[in-house]
């Protein structure tokens, strides 16, 4: 009964969008308040159907219910009861469910959070995502069911979840990265509602601010953690592959960045405004096209959900109608709407359109190396060829290499007109003092490598300059002019150091990185990077669901024991599946990363073991990333949005409003 009330839950959710879509549309067409304010209540119970139906699914989960079809693919008695509770979006079918539900709550938090918004326009955004949702809904009912059952006859054991996903990574990371994929379709309603309502003006900008920074840094936070999943989880020692369920990621991100900084010159200046809508448009669409690249079945990838083809259809169908008749609406509705604001070549807003320009060109770079393999397959008939990390480390790394420019002098800008003096009078200075940073810094890791030399430099001057920002605007009041400035400006500070910590760990994780693979027995000893590592042999262990050979390592220096480590090789009972499980010695500095391998003889084994200086600092530098898009929200501008005067609407009066 509980599963046909979950599916029931989700016919009502969809017939709820349907509404959301109608209704509200209706009332603007009709200028009739009242439909126009049905919106919140339809929101809302989309969101209360849609919760119902996810809590009815986890309850099948935890209550061992293998009739359910989707239980029995991704379960098993022995699971611990956390896993079961993550396991409901472990797969296909339960991780759309969480798409929706996470949909449903972006909507209701538009309904809830959006009452300055003139009663047209927040009917208007309220009903392209009821439209957007639908699709959802249609896609997850007629093709990814997860309440089917095998009844009358089905398993009594299910087969069990993914040991893959059996991890704190699976319970964090997927919720983090759909509220951040799904977020983007909220700027992208405020675009259409925009267009659609012949007003783009700089206020539309300032509604759509809080909640793509929002989104952006939730994307952010899932790309973070499923990198820091990817590295400790897989075995291999690395945080980064190009995978193309990865790159499907990180091109919304990419262009999601892109819009966040011309937001801020649309709100600020007037200027970008179409420029800002087509990007708010593709960030959107790139998620879709995400979507469609993980769940169509067209990719072969350890994060990919092998589903049926088929469904790729209904996805592609989905794309082509969301994204081209927005595009449609663009091209008649964004040239009608153009404006004329100028600025100076060394002005802010020539920093973001040149920031704009990299960040599009770079999702491009992306996309064209996700898809080439795709394309080619298709037209070779059938031969496979893959694009891997040489293809994007040659054209994506130096694209970034000018974008850290950028930071580094935007921080002296100003808006409409920067004179070269103002700009540029300190720089020497601080280039000299990053220089002697960046000297010091290479003679402490002895690494004189080229690429190494320039990030590092351009990174360090990049902290320098926000460093004197900060300084500058301390001024002669200290602390009190500090606290003075913006949320807006704390965040920016947070976002720019972040990626500067970033860089600085990629570069020497790629460049310093150190791994050996070796046989070991019981007393062997090696050296790495400075370190000893002693193997003390292999212990049996076991688990709830699993047994294992666990090692044992000693990690010392100079004769000091640091730390013991415990690798281990699980062998899954329900499904036989065999896992590496890795153990790091962890540090600010560095990790030593050890990887228990394959039984070579009587008691030998096969270790990979890895030294990898500061990659602690790239998931830092993302947190802190993450961390300045949600500062960012705090601003109290985005909370004294006043409504000047906002016309009660009657069936006779036309609609009037604006933003003070």
């Amino acid at each position: 009964m509980i599963i046909e009330l979950g599916h029931f839950a989700l016919i009502l959710a969809l017939a709820m969008s349907c509404c959301l879509a109608v209704l509200p549309a209706i009332g603007v067409h009709m200028e009739k308040a009242v439909l126009m304010r049905t919106g919140g209540s339809l929101a809302a119970g989309m969101f209360v159907f849609t919760l119902i139906s996810f809590i009815c699914l986890a309850l099948a989960f935890i209550g061992d219910d293998f009739s359910v079809a989707y239980v029995a693919r991704n379960s098993n008695s022995l699971l611990p009861v956390y896993y079961k509770l993550s396991a409901v979006w472990g797969a296909h079918e339960g991780s759309f469910l969480l798409w929706c539900l996470v949909m449903s709550s972006w909507t209701l938090a538009v309904a809830l959070f959006s009452q300055q918004l003139t009663d047209d326009m927040r009917a208007r955004v309220l009903a392209v995502l009821g439209s957007v949702s639908i699709g959802f809904y249609l896609f997850l009912i007629f093709t990814s069911n997860p309440f089917d059952r095998t009844l009358p006859f089905f398993p009594s054991e299910g087969t069990d979840l993914n040991p893959l996903l059996q991890d704190f990574g699976l319970i964090v990371h997927p919720p983090l990265l759909y509220i951040g994929y799904v977020g983007l379709s909220v700027p992208f309603a405020f675009a259409i509602a925009s267009l659609s309502s012949g007003k783009l003006d700089a206020a539309w900008a300032r509604w759509s601010r809080p909640w793509t920074n929002a989104a952006w840094a939730f994307l952010t936070m899932g790309i973070t953690l499923g990198s820091w999943w990817a590295y400790y989880e897989l075995g291999w020692g690395g945080w980064w592959f190009w995978d193309a369920v990865e790159n499907a990621s990180f091109m919304p991100w990419l262009i999601a960045t892109a819009l966040i900084h011309s937001l801020a010159a649309t709100e600020k200046r007037g200027v970008f405004r179409s420029w800002t809508v087509l990007l708010a448009i593709s960030a959107f669409s790139f998620s879709l096209l995400g979507a469609f690249l993980v769940r169509s079945g067209v990719l072969t990838s350890v994060h990919a959900f092998a589903v049926d083809p088929e469904r790729g259809v209904f996805i592609l169908w989905y794309l082509v109608i969301v994204i081209g008749g927005s595009l449609l609406l663009y091209g008649i509705r964004a040239g009608k709407m153009g404006v004329s604001v100028g600025f100076g070549w060394l002005s802010r807003e020539s920093f973001i359109l040149a920031n704009n320009l990299i960040l599009t060109v770079s999702a491009i770079t992306v996309l064209l190396g996700t898809i080439y393999p795709l394309i080619y397959e298709w037209f070779s008939s059938g031969q496979k060829i893959s694009v891997g990390p040489p293809y994007f480390n040659m054209v994506f790394v130096p694209l970034m290499l000018p974008l850290i420019v950028l930071m580094a002098l935007s921080s002296g800008s100003r808006w409409r007109r920067t004179t070269t003096e103002v700009l540029l009078a300190k720089q020497p200075l601080r280039l000299l003092l990053s220089g002697v940073v960046c000297l010091i810094f290479c003679l402490l890791t002895s690494t004189w490598n080229l690429w190494f030399l320039a990030v590092s430099f351009i990174s360090i001057w990049l902290i320098v300059n926000l460093l004197a920002d900060v300084r500058f605007r301390l001024g002669k009041r200290g602390f009190a002019g500090l606290l003075k400035q913006t949320p807006s400006y704390y965040g920016m500070w947070l976002g720019h150091i972040g990626i500067a910590l970033s860089a600085l760990g990629i570069v020497t994780t790629v460049i310093m990185s150190e791994e050996i693979d070796l046989l070991m027995s019981p007393g062997d000893k090696t050296q790495i990077a400075g370190y000893d590592l002693t193997f003390e042999g292999v212990e049996r262990v076991m688990g709830p669901n699993y047994s294992a050979d666990r090692g044992i390592f000693e990690i010392s220096r100079q004769d000091r024991v640091i730390e013991m480590l415990y690798p281990e090789k699980r062998l899954y009972s329900p499904s036989q599946n065999v896992m590496t499980e890795a153990d790091i010695s962890v540090s600010f500095w560095r990790d030593v990363y050890v990887a228990l391998g394959e039984p070579i003889g009587n008691q030998a084994w096969s270790v990979r073991v890895h030294v990898k200086p500061l990659v602690r600092w790239i998931w830092l530098g993302g947190i802190l990333v993450a961390i300045g898009g949600f500062t960012t929200i705090l601003d109290k501008r985005y909370r004294r949005l006043k409504i000047a005067r906002q016309q009660q609407f009657r069936s006779d009066t036309p609609v009037q409003a604006s933003l003070a």
